[in-house]
């Protein structure tokens, strides 16, 4: 289908279908804004999209990539229809259910917040996009916050992609990886759901530590993995 954004009014039908996912009344998925030219409008260039599932939040930011790259687009991080569109066209392949009830959880999370980088990581399209974007030339050092389904990122997420100096720090999220996720096969490791010793909070509160003492900015893969305490030395699966 070929890529649109939504208007304020196909935003206003969004909402109101995303609000009665968490009532007793839920409003059918509202296809139809998608290409109706009063809830939606064309974006300066085609690019086409098809209806596809996605294993990781890496595999739908790098096609999403892919697809713009090919048409030469750079779409706006401010382009909150454009994301909102995506989101809406793709909201039955990356929502989340449990037993069969639809869990779109809140409005940020399909409708961005472009103002606010701690709301704006929180969309499920957007949000892997932009660290995927920021990280192209070696996108998998980022796999560490890529590695998740797409509509349940997850503690791991909150903890590392709500802090924007964070998440695009190279060799922080390199070394993210490397600890958070095992490499033979590609999922988190166990203490990426730790709340205590070795987990992402923890990573956090050491990180904030060092950049008391050092411009991390400044810092390689390497060098940071070598400051970090011994907590961070082995990880288990």
């Amino acid at each position: 289908m070929e890529l649109n954004r939504l208007t304020a009014s196909g935003i206003s039908i969004f909402q109101r279908f995303l609000y009665s996912c968490s009532s007793n009344a839920v409003l059918p998925w509202p296809e139809s804004i998608l290409s109706d030219p009063a809830h939606s409008e064309h974006v300066e260039v085609n690019v086409l999209l098809e209806r596809r599932s996605f294993t990781t939040r890496f595999e739908l930011a790098e096609y999403l990539n892919n697809r713009f790259e090919s048409a030469g687009f750079r779409p706006a991080r401010a382009d909150g229809g454009l994301w909102a569109w995506i989101a809406c066209f793709y909201f039955n392949e990356i929502c989340p259910k449990s037993r069969g009830v639809l869990q779109p959880g809140s409005a940020p999370r399909w409708i961005p917040q472009s103002s606010d980088w701690r709301r704006y990581y929180r969309h499920l399209v957007a949000g892997p996009y932009g660290i995927y974007r920021a990280h192209r030339e070696a996108p998998m050092r980022a796999f560490a916050v890529l590695c998740q389904r797409p509509g349940r990122p997850g503690d791991l997420v909150e903890q590392l992609a709500s802090r924007q100096q964070i998440v695009t720090n190279p060799a922080i999220m390199q070394v993210a990886t490397n600890w958070f996720v095992d490499a033979s096969t590609g999922q988190q490791r166990r203490n990426a759901n730790s709340k205590g010793a070795g987990g992402p909070r923890r990573f956090i509160d050491v990180l904030n530590q060092f950049d008391l003492t050092w411009d991390l900015s400044m810092l390689g893969p390497e060098e940071l993995s070598a400051r970090l305490p011994p907590e961070f030395r082995v990880a288990s699966s």
